[in-house]
């Protein structure tokens, strides 16, 4: 309480509102990205829908936007913040109600002057404004204003899972994408391997091949089998996945392809970390809590209260709208709290300690959207720059393998040999799948991670 006294005292003689001023803390992120930005790519497009172009991506990602589960749960915390916004402002105006009551009492005879039984009536109808508060120290105000921040903090979290989802689609489609190609690889890899393992067979009864080419032949073919019920297992888990995250019944998925995305402008951090939404919302509970402290102090200052009606009154209810029967009241209160044992004190603690809170909250919201951004500059480039070199061994390995085949075909080369060939082959193809993928994924990333649109 003493600390708070003078403070008290200040506000008493000048008037004024007892929350602080909010300033809005330095980014605590470096000036510049640890990747080299391209500065002349073009800037991010107005809608997502200029971002991913595929018609079929488009429309898997306009049904999870209206469909997803969580989607319509981020909706409806809006709708309810936006309600707890709206009765916050409502507590700053006065509230009146129409009042209209009999009052009727029955004394016994011991108890009244003429010594008789009496009954007495009264009859009111009025307008009445009941425990109004006058906000002079900005009391109801700063709940106000606490409350339309968390309003926008949901606003903006609403707007992060939004972009979240489309990425998420996005990311999603790519990866059954690659399933889909590399199931395709994987099932014509055993009827290849079938073949081989048909002609190694037949070649082994008549005596040109051995018993452990044939068991070579047998082993890869199983393998392959083997690795495309993997394969397929995988693909249903991530059309599942897909199909979780659209939230409509899609029974056939359209067929996903892979599509470019565009080169997209990254400016300066400053400039993209603080108009993320995810950082915004950050920075609204930042705001409520500087204006909860304004609240907690001015619980230390008097409060003036108004009550007050007027209408008329009658002892008959007939007479209640005649001349002469108006009637009214007006009952201000003053309250200025004394001793509360340290609630009071301790609120405003509470109320501090919950703005240093949010002020690190904010600032590592800015940290992990700095580190987002730039490991997805980083990924981005790399993984193009690992998906070029993995489509060069895949063609090094294409041309060793026709190389590899046509020396078994003329006898020079054991099957052991061509194999070999065929699993690095395999192995290439795959690999080169997987990359070219998350080099997709990224770019859908990338896309939430700079705000989207």
């Amino acid at each position: 309480m003493n600390k708070l006294l003078p403070l008290a005292i200040a506000a008493l003689l000048s008037g004024c509102s007892l929350v602080p001023e909010y300033f809005r803390p330095a980014p605590p992120a470096p000036a510049q990205w640890p990747e080299k930005v391209d500065a002349g790519k073009t800037a991010m497009p107005a809608d997502w829908r200029g971002y991913f172009a595929d018609p079929a991506l488009q429309a898997l990602i306009a049904a999870a936007l209206e469909h997803n589960r969580d989607m319509a749960i981020a909706v409806a915390r809006v709708e309810e913040a936006r309600t707890l916004a709206g009765l916050a402002r409502a507590d700053r105006f006065p509230r009146v109600d129409v009042g209209v009551q009999q009052q009727a009492a029955q004394a016994p005879a011991d108890l009244s002057a003429a010594r008789r039984e009496t009954v007495t009536r009264r009859y009111d109808a009025n307008l009445g404004v009941v425990a109004f508060e006058l906000d002079f120290w900005g009391r109801v105000a700063s709940l106000d204003a606490a409350a339309r921040a968390s309003f926008l903090a949901s606003e903006y979290a609403r707007e992060a899972f939004r972009l979240s989802l489309i990425a998420e689609v996005a990311s999603a489609w790519y990866a059954l994408a690659e399933f889909d190609e590399r199931l395709a690889l994987a099932e014509a890899t055993v009827v290849s391997r079938e073949e081989s393992r048909r002609l190694i067979e037949k070649r082994r009864d008549v005596g040109l091949a051995g018993d452990m080419d044939f068991y070579a032949a047998d082993g890869a073919w199983a393998a392959a089998r083997a690795e495309a019920a993997n394969l397929a297992r995988q693909r249903a888990a991530a059309a599942n996945a897909l199909r979780l995250l659209v939230g409509a019944d899609v029974a056939v998925l359209p067929a996903p392809t892979w599509g470019k995305l565009p080169e997209i402008a990254v400016g300066l951090p400053a400039d993209v970390l603080l108009r993320r939404p995810d950082v915004l919302a950050a920075e609204q509970k930042l705001i409520a809590a500087n204006a909860n402290v304004g609240a907690a102090r001015a619980a230390f200052l008097p409060k003036i209260v108004l009550t007050a009606t007027a209408g008329t009154a009658s002892a008959a209810l007939s007479g209640l709208f005649g001349a002469g029967s108006g009637a009214w009241s007006f009952v201000p209160l003053l309250k200025w709290p004394l001793f509360d044992a340290g609630h009071s004190e301790a609120s405003v603690d509470l109320a501090e300690a919950r703005k240093h809170v949010a002020v690190a909250e904010y600032e590592k919201a800015i940290q992990q959207a700095f580190r987002e951004v730039a490991d997805l500059l980083a990924a981005r480039r790399y993984y193009a720059e690992q998906a070029v070199a993995l489509e060069r061994a895949v063609a090094a390995q294409t041309e060793r393998l026709k190389r590899v085949e046509a020396r078994h075909h003329a006898g020079v080369s054991s099957y052991l040999e061509l194999l070999d060939a065929q699993r690095e082959h395999f192995a290439a193809r795959q690999a080169a799948l997987a990359a070219r993928r998350a080099e997709a994924a990224a770019g859908a990333w990338l896309f939430k991670a700079l705000g989207g649109a």
